[in-house]
């Protein structure tokens, strides 16, 4: 499907532009890049965003990060009884349980929250209990599952704390309530419309209607690390520790790590600071940890970027929790030894690359599905197959959705027949947990759980209900969309640059705006090259190399997945002028750098 491809600079004031420049010190591409992703007039004129601040005070903490953005995590609704009981906890020798998630945003919550028991706060490993659940065996959350093997143990904990989960699990909670078990849910996901889990002694979500925390784009993890931070000042003040423990910035890489693999906001303050400042620990290599995959990507001297976080650590963590179960990434993260962790990182390469090979079967699968679903529903994708791997299922669907350009829902069996689980992402202008629980109200024996956010969630759904619940969904994104909207894939661009601008010092612009990711996207151009040459490159034989040309340079640019499968045809042959969509790239190969244009998108110039 040919995208649409938008410039986010052509309704930009040229005036207001240059004063925010000079203001906040930026060149006029980075006041450019910024004003395109926080919206420079509509922020300017926001009268209830600026009450407390000027606005360039606040853009200016957008673009120029400190840990001083964070406000104290009191301000996180039942914090204060939560650091009681965690700290009556620690002070009684009591048995302390962490559940969390088994994405890389709970298992770095894990690792946060262990740490911080354990080194900081002179926790002994026999009192410290690790309950994380399996993505195919119990699914998401406090799963019935996971309670059932808790209850089983013959130590039961007597305080559970949860990461990234739990906001939605009254009924698990209970259970574990008539047992004498304490639970503190820390959490980020969006509150059911019941409210809170009323078994819970505390729960900790920034998302909460009267949680007075000022940010609630936040990670699960960077809950837990305001968490364990309040934690400490209350094990101080009573005590308990000695008042000069050290604070827990030592422990940003982890938050960092899952704050951009969880593509939480990077427009938010807190999120940005978080991520550089998490970095720089990283990027000390004191963890073994990040010494082996530094070893493993064959870096050098080169640093850790957000990117490497996105897609090169995140993806092997995801892995895990994809294809087997979790606790082999909490155990990379935490090895005491580079050979350790080594053995943990290799172990979880391998099973990246069953990934890699189980999301390119279904998507062959998906695709094909998706072409005949058009020609009967037009504003979403609902695919099925008993083929399709739990797994992988949010991969496939996030593919569908920058292929097509529309919401789409990819659905799996799961151990139980009567069930299909699911995962959704979505387009700009449709929050797709609201397209779900629009269905969920109408029909509610059909979606037997949910849960999740404006731009993605997860779903539990009747099996023999699969057709009515296409129709439905459908009509329920509808409902979303302005009349008349052309579904199909949008491209935004920063525009285009001069001849000039494609160099080394134009990068280093770049980077100087780092972090990018959601809600603060990587940079992207659009030009017109000439084609020199044009080859196939990678073990799949889909994605290309091509060398252009402008007026006075040459430049190397890699297209991946320009082809949708192997032996397919060229789009454009050498001599020929395309319109090229591309970000404008570094590349580091033998000891030398060059520049390196990364194509999302190209076609032969009109």
């Amino acid at each position: 499907m040919i995208p649409k491809i938008l410039s986010r600079s052509s309704h930009i004031d040229e005036t207001m532009l240059t004063q925010f420049a000079q203001t906040l010190s930026l060149s006029p591409l980075q006041a450019r890049i910024v004003a395109n992703r926080v919206g420079l007039s509509n922020y300017l004129s926001n009268k209830e965003l600026n009450k407390e601040q000027s606005s360039y005070q606040q853009l200016s903490e957008i673009v120029h990060t400190s840990l001083k953005n964070i406000a104290p995590p009191n301000l996180l609704k039942d914090s204060d009884r939560a650091v009681k009981r965690i700290a009556q906890a620690i002070n009684n020798d009591e048995i302390i349980g962490l559940l969390t998630d088994y994405d890389v945003d709970g298992i770095t919550s894990h690792a946060i929250l262990m740490h911080s028991l354990r080194d900081f706060f002179g926790v002994a490993d026999n009192k410290i209990q690790h309950l994380i659940g399996h993505r195919i065996d119990d699914g998401y959350g406090i799963s019935q599952g996971l309670v059932n093997r808790i209850l089983d143990q013959k130590v039961l904990p007597d305080l559970i704390i949860t990461a990234d989960c739990g906001s939605s699990d009254e009924l698990q909670i209970k259970q574990l309530k008539a047992q004498n078990i304490d639970v503190i849910v820390t959490d980020h996901h969006a509150i059911p419309q019941e409210g809170v889990p009323q078994s819970a002694l505390a729960t900790i979500n920034p998302t909460r209607d009267d949680c007075a925390y000022p940010d609630n784009t936040i990670a699960g993890c960077m809950v837990s690390w305001l968490l364990m931070s309040q934690l400490r000042t209350e094990l101080i003040a009573s005590e308990i520790i000695s008042a000069d423990t050290p604070k827990l910035s030592g422990l940003l890489d982890f938050v960092a790590l899952g704050t951009v693999a969880d593509a939480v906001s990077l427009s938010s303050p807190v999120n940005r600071a978080v991520v550089n400042v998490g970095l720089k620990v990283m990027n000390q290599l004191q963890r073994p940890s990040w010494q082996a995959i530094k070893k493993m990507l064959d870096r050098d001297f080169q640093i850790f970027t957000a990117e490497d976080l996105g897609f090169q650590l995140g993806p092997r963590i995801n892995a895990r929790s994809r294809m087997s179960d979790p606790y082999m990434a909490l155990h990379y993260l935490s090895a005491a030894t580079l050979q350790e962790s080594m053995h943990y990182l290799l172990e979880l390469d391998k099973d990246n690359q069953t990934r890699k090979e189980t999301e390119k079967d279904m998507l062959e699968i998906a695709y094909e599905l998706a072409k005949k679903q058009l020609t009967t529903q037009k504003w979403s994708l609902v695919i099925y197959h008993k083929k399709f791997h739990a797994g992988v299922q949010g991969i496939v669907a996030s593919r569908l959705m920058e292929k097509f350009g529309r919401p789409v829902i990819i659905l799996s069996p799961t151990n139980d027949s009567a069930k299909l689980t699911g995962s959704a992402r979505t387009i700009p202008g449709v929050h797709i947990r609201d397209a779900i629980e629009q269905v969920a109200n109408e029909c509610p024996d059909i979606i037997l759980g949910f849960g999740g956010h404006k731009g993605a969630a997860g779903l539990k759904l009747s099996s023999q209900a699969v057709d009515e619940f296409k129709l439905l969904f459908d009509k329920s994104v509808e409902r979303q969309l302005t009349a008349g909207d052309d579904l199909r894939p949008i491209i935004y661009t920063d525009g285009e640059l001069a001849e000039s601008e494609l160099s080394f010092q134009t990068i280093a612009e770049l980077k100087h705006l780092e972090p990018y990711g959601r809600e603060f996207e990587v940079p992207v151009f659009e030009g017109d090259f000439k084609v020199q040459s044009i080859r196939v490159i990678g073990s799949e034989g889909n994605h290309l190399m091509i060398q252009l040309a402008t007026d006075a340079h040459s430049f190397r640019a890699v297209w991946f997945r320009a082809l949708e499968k192997k032996n397919d045809p060229f789009p454009f042959a050498d001599g020929q002028f395309i319109h090229a969509v591309y970000q404008l790239k570094e590349n580091y190969y033998r000891g030398n750098f060059s520049i390196q244009l990364h194509i999302i998108y190209a076609s032969l110039k009109k």
